[in-house]
């Protein structure tokens, strides 16, 4: 049987790390737990600006696969704009489940 041969690293244009914290304070972990919903409400203005940026980066990435259509590359200031949505939503989603403390910018970089 074939093995199937993995992707060098650098073959990769994106790369998500969510580095692992020194200490984990069991305090916090439960005050996140009761605090759910005002988090929830303090997190609306992010889930909201993504959800209208996510509609904007769907039409963007169409209009790109025509790009990759016609020229055989995709354009990178699209690329860039759908990372850094990507970036954006895997910050809020991060913070949101509790996987960090540092509350997520309002940017795609």
């Amino acid at each position: 049987m074939e093995t199937i041969p993995q992707p060098m690293e650098s073959e990769y244009p994106v790369k998500l790390e969510v580095p692992y914290p020194e200490n984990s304070s069991r305090l916090l972990a439960l005050m996140t737990l009761l605090l759910f919903i005002p988090k929830a409400i303090i997190m609306i203005p992010h889930f909201i600006a993504v959800y209208f940026v996510g509609i904007v980066a769907f039409f963007a990435w169409i209009i790109g696969q025509f790009g990759v259509l016609f020229t055989g590359k995709y354009p990178r200031s699209m690329f860039d704009f759908v990372v850094g949505l990507s970036r954006w939503q895997a910050r809020v989603n991060a913070y949101f489940m509790g996987l960090t403390d540092k509350y997520p910018p309002f940017s795609l970089k």
